[in-house]
């Protein structure tokens, strides 16, 4: 999972973009509203963290301009602002949450993974493709009677082609779902990923499609749940 974070606060999102990344998130950080749009028009994301109190604008703006053009990319709004007020018109514009700081990171990782949940139609934790049944809360993945607990990039990896079952995603496509800004990829990690999930449930588990790309085929896939 993607997630861009918009906070000012040079100790908050340093904090949270690392106990983030242990729960299997990239988030890429930026500073003020600006950066913020300009990445949002370049790069697509699972969930955008917005805080209210930016050098350049209130990060209502973002929302706002967001819900206009009908992308409904999930939003959790966090902010130190606490009067109901508030709350309700980030809610009334269109954010998908609102956690008021200071907030356990633990609730923000569950509140991340009910807005994901509920902007994919799911009511649940669980994501079932087929023969392949992944726990988003727990990253545990289950396939032909195995099950493991995956790293969180391995994790991300299968998350991503179980999302569009049938689908032959491109390595490109796949290195902007997993890794965020400034991270060194070697030319083979998204190879390396795969063989390690391989390694772990069985080769089919993820077919290659020559010279284009990786897919978990449609033919043996169920809606997701």
């Amino acid at each position: 999972m993607r997630a861009l974070l918009i906070e000012d606060d040079r100790m908050i999102g340093p904090s949270l973009k690392q106990a983030l990344a242990d729960a299997g998130v990239v988030v890429d950080w930026v500073e003020d509203a600006a950066t913020g749009l300009a990445a949002l028009d370049t790069s697509s994301y699972a969930v955008i963290l917005l805080d209210l109190g930016l050098p350049d604008g209130c990060g209502l703006a973002i929302l706002d301009r967001l819900r206009k053009r009908n992308d409904d990319t999930p939003i959790v709004i966090l902010t130190a602002r606490d009067d109901l007020e508030t709350r309700i018109d980030g809610l009334d514009r269109g954010a998908d949450d609102f956690l008021v700081k200071p907030f356990e990171v633990d609730e923000l990782k569950a509140r991340i993974r009910a807005a994901v949940r509920r902007n994919a139609g799911r009511s649940a934790s669980l994501m079932e493709c087929g023969e392949l049944t992944l726990d988003l809360a727990t990253r545990e993945v289950a396939y032909r009677g195995q099950h493991h607990a995956l790293s969180a990039r391995e994790f991300a990896l299968i998350q991503v082609l179980a999302e569009r079952p049938g689908a032959v995603l491109s390595r490109s496509q796949i290195e902007d779902r997993i890794y965020g800004w400034g991270e060194e990829v070697e030319s083979n990690a998204v190879d390396v990923l795969i063989h390690y999930v391989r390694r772990k449930f069985d080769k089919d588990i993820v077919r290659n499609v020559r010279g284009v790309g990786w897919v978990i085929p449609k033919a043996t896939a169920g809606a997701l749940a």
